[in-house]
C-alpha cells in the first residue's frame, strides 16, 4: 500500500500528494456558480463554530496526512477562507510541520489588503484569486453582492506587494464572461500574472450546470491564440491541474483547468478536507468520511493514519472520465463545502 516515500496509492495507483483544507462554508461573495443568492440566503444554515474543526484538529490531521501519508502541498480553501477568525496562525502552525513543501490559499481576494502581510510572515507561499471579469457590472453580477473589480485588483497588489505569488482564476461560463478572455488574458499578461481559465463545471446540485454552458479549453485557447498566438509546454510536475501555455517568444503563460472538455482524473492526487471535518476523495464526489468524530472520540494518530489510508487505497474515483447524462441527478458535495 505505501512505498518508501510514505505515499499511499488508490485503486488506480496515483498517490495523495496534495491536501485540500477548507477552513469555513462561509463567504462574503455569492457567486452564481458557487453559492447563488437565491440558495445561500440569509436564512442557509451555514456551520456552527463547534462544528468546524478547531485550528488544533486540523494541525494534528495535516501532521499525519505529511508525515505518515505522503502529502507534499497544503491548499487552504473556503468558502472564503480569510472569514475564518486568525487565519495566519493556522498558516503559521502548518508551516512548522515538517515536510510541507508548499502552502497556497485560494481566495477571492476581498480581505488581502487587511491580511496579505501577515500571511506571508506565517509561511503561506502562493494565493490563487477569483476574477471572472474585469467589467464591474458583469463582475457585480456573477459574484452576487455587487463587489467591484477594483476590490479584488486592491487584493491582487496586496498580495504582491507582501512578496507572495500570485495567479488568477477565472471561471468561463458561455453567455456569462467569454467575451472577457481576451481583455483578461491581456491585463494579466501587462501584470505579469499568470491567468488560469476555468470550464463550467457540475460542481454541487445549485448552480444549474448544463454542457451547453461549457466554454471549452479548445475554444478558450483558440480566443486566444489568435490575437495572441500561444505554445503548449509541459506542466511543471505529475498531477497539475492546468495545461499550461505560454504566449510565443515569451516566458509569459496561461493556464486552462479543464475538467470536463479534457478531464485530467488520471494523475488526480488531490484528498479535499471539509470544515466539518468530512474527507472527500473527489471534487464532485456524493460522500465522505468522517475523520472529526474519531479525532474527537479519542482515536489515536496511528488509528487515524491507517483510517485515512484505507479510504485512500480504496479510491475510485474517476468523475470527469466518466460524465454521463444521468450523473446531473446525482446528489453531489456543494463547492462552498470543500473549495473547488
Amino acid at each position: 500500500m505505501n512505498s518508501k516515500d510514505n505515499a499511499v496509492y488508490d485503486y488506480f495507483n496515483r498517490p495523495l500528494r496534495d491536501l485540500r483544507i477548507s477552513v469555513t462554508d462561509k463567504c462574503n461573495f455569492r457567486c452564481t456558480y458557487c453559492m447563488p443568492a437565491e440558495i445561500f440566503g440569509p436564512d442557509y444554515p451555514f456551520l456552527k463554530k463547534n462544528q468546524l474543526l478547531s485550528y488544533e484538529e486540523i494541525e494534528r490531521l495535516t501532521q499525519i496526512f505529511v508525515t505518515s501519508l505522503g502529502v507534499q502541498k497544503i491548499r487552504i480553501t473556503g468558502g472564503e477562507p480569510l472569514m475564518r477568525k486568525d487565519l495566519p496562525h493556522l498558516i503559521e502552525k502548518i508551516n512548522k510541520i515538517e515536510g510541507v513543501e508548499d502552502i497556497a490559499m485560494t481566495t477571492n481576494g476581498s480581505l488581502l489588503p487587511k491580511f496579505a502581510s501577515d500571511l506571508k510572515s506565517a509561511g503561506l507561499k502562493r494565493v490563487s484569486i477569483s476574477l471572472d471579469s474585469l467589467q464591474d457590472k458583469v463582475f457585480g453580477e456573477i459574484n452576487g453582492r455587487n463587489v467591484s473589480v477594483k476590490t479584488v485588483l486592491d487584493g491582487i497588489d496586496a498580495a504582491d506587494k507582501a512578496g507572495l505569488k500570485v495567479k488568477i482564476n477565472m471561471v468561463v461560463k458561455r453567455g456569462m464572461n467569454e467575451h472577457e478572455i481576451i481583455p483578461m488574458a491581456k491585463y494579466f499578461r501587462e501584470r505579469g500574472h499568470i491567468l488560469r481559465f476555468i470550464e463550467f463545471m457540475d460542481v454541487g446540485n445549485t448552480n444549474k450546470w448544463n454542457l451547453k454552458d461549457v466554454y471549452s479549453k479548445k475554444e478558450i485557447i483558440q480566443n486566444i491564440h489568435q490575437v495572441m498566438p500561444l505554445e503548449a509546454i509541459d506542466p511543471n510536475y505529475t498531477g497539475e491541474v492546468a495545461s499550461r501555455y505560454r504566449y510565443s517568444g515569451s516566458h509569459e503563460e496561461i493556464g486552462v483547468i479543464s475538467s470536463v472538455s479534457d478531464a485530467f482524473c488520471s494523475t488526480c492526487n488531490r484528498a479535499r478536507l471539509s470544515a466539518n471535518g468530512m474527507l472527500y476523495t473527489c471534487l464532485f464526489a456524493s460522500i465522505g468520511h468522517d475523520l472529526r468524530e474519531p479525532i474527537r472520540s479519542g482515536a489515536s494518530d496511528d488509528q487515524l493514519k491507517d483510517l485515512v489510508e484505507k479510504i485512500w487505497f480504496n479510491r475510485k474515483d474517476r468523475y470527469s472520465l466518466d460524465r454521463s447524462d444521468s450523473s446531473k441527478t446525482r446528489k453531489k458535495i456543494e463547492m462552498s463545502h470543500i473549495g473547488g
